[in-house]
């Protein structure tokens, strides 16, 4: 089950990750802007929706190919939680990354993956990047212990970025980087990833 578009703050300091009631069986991802009436904690609704963000970052020529990571943006305008309200992410540096898996019972684990193209990133007249050329360091305002959803770099294909326990609310802010370790043709390169929340 996916449900692709859910955030928070703790008022001790540690990664955000909340128990939650449990209840009728929900799978719930967010990722960027997102579709949620109210905020979970107090009774909201999560929904179906919401577009599909983009980081970007244009190479100057100047440093083309030097190898310096370059820094991406995201056209997302969403940096609040959708599970109580707090100003979690900065956009447009971050993008935001979250949800929770829920059941009736206590026992279960989901699995959020992402999957990007083995083929890279393309400009459209045969040139590519590797997405392996894009990392993303993991953090939330005042989270200073280690994220429920880890920095990592894509691999070019399916990958594990994190577990959500039965009954738990997860959300990290990830901000993007690309390597720029060659010199490519000029061009607009673009490719998607896709990231699904599943459980059994």
């Amino acid at each position: 089950m996916l449900l692709l578009l859910a955030l928070g703050w703790f008022d001790t300091a540690q990664a955000f990750v909340v128990t939650i009631s449990p209840g009728a069986r929900m799978v719930y991802l967010r990722v960027g802007n997102g579709v949620f009436t109210g905020n979970y904690s107090s009774g909201g609704t999560p929904g179906r929706g919401g577009a599909i963000n983009k980081v970007s970052v244009t190479v100057p020529a100047a440093v083309l190919g030097n190898g310096a990571d370059q820094v991406m943006t995201t056209d997302a305008t969403q940096a609040n939680s959708s599970y109580d309200g707090f100003a979690f992410c900065n956009v447009p540096a971050q993008i935001y990354v979250g949800g929770f898996y829920r059941l009736p019972g206590s026992t279960g684990t989901a699995t959020l993956t992402a999957t990007a193209p083995a083929a890279g990133l393309s400009n459209g007249a045969g040139s590519t990047i590797p997405f392996s050329q894009i990392s993303w360091t993991s953090s939330g305002n005042n989270d200073t212990g280690a994220q429920p959803i880890l920095a990592g770099t894509f691999t070019g294909g399916p990958q594990t970025l994190a577990s959500f326990p039965v009954n738990t609310w997860r959300e990290s802010c990830h901000t993007f980087r690309y390597a720029n370790d060659a010199v490519v043709a000029s061009g607009t390169y673009t490719g998607q990833v896709v990231y699904t929340l599943s459980a059994p």
